[in-house]
């Protein structure tokens, strides 16, 4: 029997795919908040980082050390437990989500059948360890920023599972790679444009879709102009003020995790994931026995659209000033909610009944 078909083979494997992707995130990580904070500083006509490294390229790995080698201070009426197990939580949530994101044909750690079903549930955990963080540090400030926080949260969770859900009656599928498979071909047939031949129409319902689930994507992770629980104003930067050292950079590592994260689900759902937006016959054909070699240039393609969607997500951030509190609640409860279940209506209508069914 093939060693890499027996468990222990399968067990290795996965083993190496789950290292290499987790690797592969924090790498990506370091550079794509470099990347924030130079995008941030372009806009208003300074510098930023550019002193750690060749271009300030390392500063994000001075940080890290930084923050590894301070000492971790625990405030004395904090629950202690609660208040390290928090960051872990949000930093292992954070990571766990990306098991079922689809990176090129056949690069996934678990192509799951209801992978979204699976995504849904990992986040929606996530606002556990923020009220932990929150409670745990047994004060007022903290916890206030860690209420905002999972009410913001709860409430723009709603918005993204309904706009999914009209990615879901498109696609016919729960299974992310074939989602991303049925967007084959050339850029009108990804479903922010419609989907295609027989579902072209609900363009018209797609597109301001993935603009909601963009902007709800922001209010989700916590980004400008949503940033309402790390609002120095009013709460002395949110559930977080008490933390320090690890705990702190688990949190951010964690929070931007997520941010990335949700760049890759608006590729993959909206955007083709993988896809170039060219059908395969029009790409040059790879040498025998590299195969590998399309794979990885479908990787570039994603890999590229994740950068896009960051650097929207931190031109948001250097644009737009920050919302109160009753207008992100008014937005999302009162706008986005019933607009997103609406276009559930008119696309499951139009799978039924229109010329597509």
């Amino acid at each position: 029997m093939d060693f890499w078909a027996s468990p222990l083979g399968w067990t290795l494997i996965t083993a190496g795919g789950i290292l290499l992707v987790t690797v592969g995130i924090l790498i990506s990580l370091a550079f794509l908040l470099l990347a924030d904070r130079k995008i941030w500083a372009g806009v208003q006509m300074r510098k930023g980082p550019n002193v750690v490294g060749p271009f300030g390229l390392l500063q994000s790995f001075a940080d890290f050390f930084k923050f590894v080698l301070k000492e971790i201070i625990v405030p004395a009426g904090a629950d202690k437990i609660v208040f390290l197990l928090a960051p872990l939580l949000t930093f292992v949530l954070a990571f766990i989500a990306w098991a079922a994101i689809p990176f090129a044909p056949g690069w996934v750690i678990s192509d799951l059948n209801v992978g979204i079903l699976y995504i849904f549930a990992i986040s929606s955990l996530g606002v556990y360890g923020i009220i932990m963080g929150g409670w745990a540090s047994n004060s007022k400030y903290p916890f206030l920023g860690s209420l905002r926080s999972a009410a913001q949260m709860v409430s723009y969770e709603v918005s993204i599972g309904l706009v999914i859900i009209n990615v879901i009656l498109l696609a016919g599928t729960m299974n992310l790679t074939e989602i991303v498979t049925r967007q084959g071909g050339w850029i009108w047939d990804w479903y922010a444009f419609g989907g295609g031949a027989g579902t072209w129409p609900t363009i018209v319902v797609m597109f301001p879709m993935a603009i909601i689930f963009f902007i709800s994507a922001l209010a989700e992770t916590n980004r400008p102009p949503f940033d309402l629980p790390e609002a120095e104003s009013e709460l002395v930067a949110g559930y977080q003020v008490e933390y320090s050292s690890t705990p702190y950079l688990l949190f951010m590592i964690g929070e931007y995790a997520n941010i990335v994260f949700m760049c890759a689900m608006i590729s993959l759902l909206f955007f083709g994931g993988w896809h170039p937006g060219i059908p395969g016959e029009y790409l040059p054909d790879a040498p025998l026995g590299w195969e590998w070699i399309h794979s990885f240039g479908y990787f570039l393609v994603f890999f590229s659209k994740i950068i896009f969607w960051f650097v929207m997500i931190a031109m948001v951030k250097a644009f737009v000033p920050r919302y109160r509190y009753d207008q992100l609640m008014r937005l999302g409860w009162k706008i986005f909610l019933p607009t997103s279940l609406v276009a559930v209506v008119v696309v499951a209508a139009w799978r039924v009944f229109g010329v597509g069914a």
